[in-house]
């Protein structure tokens, strides 16, 4: 429980951009498989940003709670691509 409270807290610094991106993602009436790897390319996109700028420094916060950026980062994309797939869901009904 403790693990998933931590990631909430990371995954709430980019859930706003994911959902603008999602719901443009709707609105051009894009496939499951085309949204998913957006969103993996994005995933892949920000922990490159967050690892190579001065923003990694943001990350020793996690790794002391003893969880590594790549569990961060695959949780993400994982949660991610579950809402994306909900949201892209409600749009073609």
């Amino acid at each position: 429980m403790k693990h998933l409270l931590i990631f909430f807290h990371f995954y709430k610094t980019y859930i706003a951009w994911s959902f603008i991106i999602t719901i443009l993602l709707g609105f051009v009436d894009s496939h499951y498989i085309s949204a998913v790897l957006t969103k993996l390319f994005l995933t892949i996109f920000a922990w490159y940003i967050t690892n190579e700028t001065s923003n990694k420094h943001k990350l020793t916060f996690y790794k002391n709670l003893g969880i590594s950026i790549r569990t961060l980062f695959i949780s993400m994309f994982v949660v991610d691509s579950v809402l994306t797939i909900l949201i892209i869901f409600l749009f073609k009904i």
